[in-house]
This record gives structure tokens, C-alpha cells and sequence, in this order.
């Protein structure tokens, strides 16, 4: 895979190399997401051991560490009886040397001795604080690496001189990837998301129905059956799992409809609901007005563009996509793919938005997010609180340019937000695909800002 992007990870890791003493970092995140292809390339031109780590019993697993660490220091394979002897040996060649030391899929380690971090513990201790080395802890199951290593009760707890939680990329990254013009470089990331193994599975001097066609509706594909593996690697029974994400794919949000949909009684789906969240595939939204803690207005999302839209389009469509992947795009992606553009739309606007504050087009914003109540919902909602400021903003991925009805519907849904004094400061802004019609800005005054498509690339290519 080509590496992109990642500057600021990788300064923080190179940085962290070359400062005095030794380092303990820890490097985590959802599978797919880069981690192992930024080490790489971090360790690249350095002394180097890398271990990736496999589901196989404990005893191969240690056999295989010692060995790469002897291959590495062009030793003879000592005889080790324990994960403490292995890291006195490993400590032993640190002593004269120099070295990176990588373990990657750490958590496949824990999962056969829970007591590893103890060992582990008694190293940087005893060992490895005395050198100039660099110990790199990585994992997929973020949820192992955060009470296993980063967690009040982990014998590795303040052990850590830093730590990177690598998330997929932002569109504003992704758009580096995805050779597409603005319009469908937000078709595209729609479909692929962040994640770098689904952007770069795309051919972008093919059109996007081309690469859909190709890389996702084809059986033999590897996209095609991604979310049932990447299920089946971090659940022994995911039927009920696949079940809520395509529920919450196809639009049912709160746990009730997603209750209705599934037939899955509330307190089973809270903790179903809780794992995803844990691993990273569902998030929780609450009004951006409201305290996340203590708000029962609670919706899910499919967490991940792709999955998002594996689940919508290809998880219902399976047979039909065996039999006639053709007549599938035609007659049911295509036609519905503007409607589950529109969603990924929102957030490349809010992207848009945190830009512009750091551009100082807009706000300062503190927080920025979605806001409903009732009937009621805006698409961007930011909240200045020492100002008494408000941002409110409409999305519309139409064919259409935006007219002066989408300004009077937000003005009237203004007033229904109940946030802050009567003496607020509002600020407006429109994002539309279409553009907008003649003359729409000149009655609107300088609360107002539209942003075209041409408007949302500069704002973003700017901030790049």
C-alpha cells in the first residue's frame, strides 16, 4: 500500500526517537486504518525489529519473538522458558544497541497470557528506561489497548511516554488520495470513507460506478465480503451485529426503531449497541446543544463511510448481487446513491466549518455538531458559549441551486433552538452541490456565508 499523508504522526514518532532517553509508545486504532504502514515507513531508514504477532498458542508466539530478536542481533537462538526470559534478553542486546522495537497485534499476545503486561512492565523498568531505545506497542482491538495498556488497572499505566490513536482520514486528507474533482471526490468518499485499504482499492482514472462495479459488487473482490471479516475477526456471533448495522445503515437510528427493525429487546441491544460503539463502528449523537452524558435524544450512525454503505446497498442486495451485479448498481445504487451521498455531504461541511474557524471566516466555535428537537433538525449547529454566539447551517446536496426558501425555513428553525440568551449573536451559513440562485447573497447581509462547491474546495485546500 502507498503510505500517504500521516505527517504529524510521523513527526511525533521521529521526534520521539531522537529525543534523550528511551520511549514507550503506544499506537492503536480501528483495523484498516494505517497503523502498521506508518510504522513501516517510520522504522524504514532505522535499527529496527518488527514483530507482528499472530493468533497461535503462546509458546510459538514467544519461540517466534526470541527468534527475531537473535535473526536481528545475528545471535544464536537462546533457549527462553518464559516471557520474563525473553525480555531480559531482549534487554541484554538493548544494552549496547540502539533499536526500535516493534510488537504489532499486541493484543493477540494478551489474549493467550494476561499476564504479559507484567512482564512487559518489569522491562521498561528495569531495562529499557536505561537505554536509548524505543518500545512500540501496537493493536487493532482498541479496546484490549485501552485496558490492557493504557488503563488505570494495567501494570503499564504512566508507563507511556506517548501514545497515537490513528484515525481514518478526514475528507480534507482523503481528497490527496481520491484523484476526483470536488463533486466526486464526495461521491467517491461516500463510498470508501477514511480508511486507506478502501481508498486505495480504487482506480480513480475510472469513474466511481466503474470502481463500485469492480471493486465492491464483484464476488471475487476484496471489498466485498470486507465488513462480515473484519465482524468475524473481533466477534465469535456476529449474525445479531450485522443485523444493527444495517439497521442503522438504512436509517433506523433511535434504539427503538433500531429495536423494531432488528427484534432484538432493549437490554440485549444497549449491549450490543455498546460493543460496536467499543469497536469502533457505531458512534452516539446527541443534539449538539445537549450533554451527551445525561440526553435520552440519542441516535446512531454507522461510524465508517464504507460500512455505511456496504450495509445500505450490498448486505440486502447479495443475491441479486451474485446473479446480476449490473442490474443491483443500476436499479438500486445508482438511483440512491445522491441520498446517501447527502449524508456523508453534512460532514464534509462541518470539516468545511472547523476550517473556517481556523481561518477566522467563521466564529470562533468551541463546539460543533448536529442539533433536532421534535420535527425540528439543522445539519450544523456551532456554539460559541463565552460569546453567546450561534453558527446555524443547512446542507443541500440537491440538483437544484438554493433559493431563498432554505434561508426563511432556517431562520424560522432558529428561533425553535433553545440555546443561550434572547440577546444571542447568529451567524448563517449554506453549503449547496448546486450552487445558488441569482442574487441569493446580496439581500442576505454579513451574517451570511454560502459556500458552493468551488467555495468548499478552495476553504479546504487552503487549510491542506
Amino acid at each position: 500500500m502507498t503510505f500517504y499523508d500521516r505527517g504529524d504522526e510521523l513527526a511525533a514518532l521521529e521526534t520521539a526517537f531522537e529525543s534523550t532517553g528511551h520511549e514507550f509508545y503506544v499506537v492503536y486504532g480501528r483495523r484498516r486504518v494505517g497503523k502498521t504502514e506508518l510504522l513501516k515507513e517510520f522504522c524504514a531508514d532505522r535499527p529496527h525489529i518488527y514483530f507482528l504477532a499472530a493468533q497461535e498458542a503462546e509458546t510459538r508466539q514467544r519461540e517466534k519473538f526470541v527468534e527475531t530478536i537473535a535473526e536481528y542481533f545475528d545471535d544464536r537462538i537462546p533457549r527462553i522458558d518464559g516471557w520474563d526470559e525473553a525480555f531480559d534478553y531482549l534487554g541484554e542486546k538493548l544494552a549496547t544497541e540502539q533499536c526500535i522495537i516493534v510488537i504489532d497485534e499486541f493484543p493477540y499476545l494478551v489474549g493467550e497470557n494476561g499476564s504479559l503486561p507484567s512482564y512487559i512492565q518489569s522491562f521498561v523498568d528495569e531495562q529499557l528506561r536505561d537505554t536509548e531505545s524505543m518500545l512500540v506497542l501496537c493493536g487493532s482491538s482498541v479496546s484490549t489497548i485501552e485496558s490492557e495498556v493504557l488503563g488505570h488497572e494495567s501494570p503499564l499505566y504512566g508507563r507511556r511516554t506517548g501514545q497515537i490513536d490513528l484515525q481514518p482520514f478526514s475528507f480534507q486528507q482523503a481528497h490527496d488520495v481520491i484523484a476526483y474533482g470536488i463533486e466526486d471526490a464526495i461521491r467517491s468518499f461516500a463510498v470508501t470513507g477514511g480508511t486507506p485499504m478502501y481508498l486505495t482499492r480504487f482506480d480513480y482514472d475510472q469513474p466511481l460506478g466503474e470502481n463500485i462495479r469492480t471493486q465492491i459488487l464483484s464476488p471475487t473482490a476484496v471489498l466485498y465480503n470486507e465488513p462480515e471479516f473484519l465482524l468475524r475477526t473481533e466477534l465469535r456471533n456476529p449474525a445479531r451485529y450485522l443485523s444493527i448495522l444495517e439497521a442503522v445503515a438504512t436509517g433506523q437510528t433511535t434504539p427503538n426503531e433500531i429495536a423494531g427493525r432488528t427484534g432484538i429487546d432493549s437490554g440485549p441491544l444497549s449491549k450490543y449497541l455498546q460493543t460496536l460503539r467499543r469497536l469502533r463502528l457505531i458512534e452516539r449523537d446527541v443534539p449538539v446543544t445537549a450533554s451527551p452524558k445525561q440526553s435520552k435524544r440519542s441516535r446512531y450512525r454507522v461510524a465508517d463511510e464504507f460500512l455505511r454503505f456496504w450495509f445500505r446497498f450490498v448486505e440486502p442486495n447479495r443475491s441479486g448481487i451474485e446473479e446480476a451485479p449490473n442490474v443491483v448498481y443500476d436499479g438500486t445504487i445508482e438511483p440512491n446513491l445522491p441520498d446517501h451521498v447527502a449524508t456523508t455531504f453534512e460532514d464534509v461541511c462541518q470539516e468545511v466549518v472547523w476550517e473556517a474557524i481556523r481561518q477566522r471566516a467563521l466564529g470562533p466555535y468551541s463546539e460543533v455538531g448536529r442539533w433536532w428537537y421534535g420535527e425540528d433538525e439543522i445539519d450544523i449547529v456551532g456554539l460559541a458559549p463565552d460569546d453567546n454566539r450561534i453558527l446555524l447551517a443547512e446542507c443541500k446536496w440537491t440538483t437544484d441551486p438554493v433559493g431563498h426558501s432554505l434561508v426563511s425555513q432556517l431562520r424560522e428553525k432558529a428561533e425553535r433552538v433553545r440555546w443561550g440568551p434572547d440577546t444571542r449573536d447568529e451567524e448563517f451559513a449554506l453549503f449547496s452541490k448546486s450552487g445558488f440562485v441569482d442574487g441569493l447573497a446580496d439581500g442576505l447581509g454579513d451574517r451570511w456565508s454560502l459556500f458552493d462547491l468551488t467555495a468548499i474546495d478552495g476553504c479546504l485546500s487552503s487549510g491542506s
